[in-house]
């Protein structure tokens, strides 16, 4: 796979983005992601899996504009759906998911992170959601994951506010469970991944199960149902122009 780096090792399973443009979700990231996640998720011996990012100061920044500006809205509808795949196969997963948020995790980025079961931010990360800032309304398998992670007071904030939140702020809006300084992230990440890793691998997976059911299933029964909206939202006039003038400023960077 060429934007995803997999290790298996001493029972505990990485999964790194590694992709261009600081890991923006591409069609080919979410394609290497759902497989990564099928060999590590699937492998008997990993007791605890490790979401995280090879590029040293960027998480995930969300979708790629730059490969997904002027595609077709069929293409782009099938595209969402492999994304709210993913989310919901990662949100689903019986096993222990530890996300390590080394550097910004905004939109797609940061639901990429709220699909985990326990999210360490390093000190300085960006997390939030701009969809709706941009012109685009959470996707259904979004605003699950919204509900299931950050608490009733601070959701108009994250999702119709669209800001962003860092350090204690991102811990108080539920964003973060905890917040590492940059010296001693890489210790505390290895530390919540052997906590996990020593719980009973059953009796972790029905309880998951049973707290994530119903989110999952709605997930999974709604998204397509709901698609249409999302695409509305994405091919407005006005969101196509704030897209082409993000993609003109991004190719301008190199």
């Amino acid at each position: 796979m060429s934007t995803v780096q997999i290790e298996i090792k001493d029972g505990l399973g990485a999964i790194r983005l590694a992709g261009p443009r600081g890991n923006a979700m591409s069609p080919t990231l979410v394609s290497d992601l759902s497989t990564a996640l099928r060999t590590v998720g699937g492998e008997p011996s990993v007791k605890a899996v490790l979401l995280a990012s090879a590029h040293p100061k960027l998480f995930c920044p969300g979708l790629d504009l730059v490969s997904l500006a002027g595609i077709s809205r069929s293409d782009m509808g099938a595209f969402m759906l492999d994304f709210s795949a993913l989310l919901t196969d990662l949100f689903a997963l019986k096993k222990p998911v530890i996300a390590a948020v080394n550097g910004a995790a905004v939109a797609g980025g940061c639901l990429l992170a709220l699909t985990a079961d326990w999210r360490v931010a390093k000190r300085g990360a960006q997390m939030g959601l701009n969809e709706v800032k941009i012109g685009v309304p959470l996707p259904w398998s979004a605003v699950m994951l919204l509900k299931t992670a950050v608490p009733s007071f601070a959701q108009t904030a994250v999702a119709l506010l669209g800001r962003n939140f860092e350090g204690d702020a991102a811990k108080a809006a539920g964003l973060a469970h905890e917040i590492a300084e940059p010296e001693v992230f890489d210790g505390v990440i290895a530390e919540r991944l052997a906590e996990f890793a020593e719980k009973d691998a059953y009796a972790f997976g029905v309880t998951k199960g049973y707290l994530r059911g119903a989110a999952v299933a709605s997930m999974r029964d709604r998204e397509a149902v709901l698609l249409d909206e999302f695409l509305d939202g994405w091919f407005s006039d006005g969101t196509q122009t704030r897209i082409q003038k993000t993609v003109e400023s991004l190719k301008s960077k190199g």
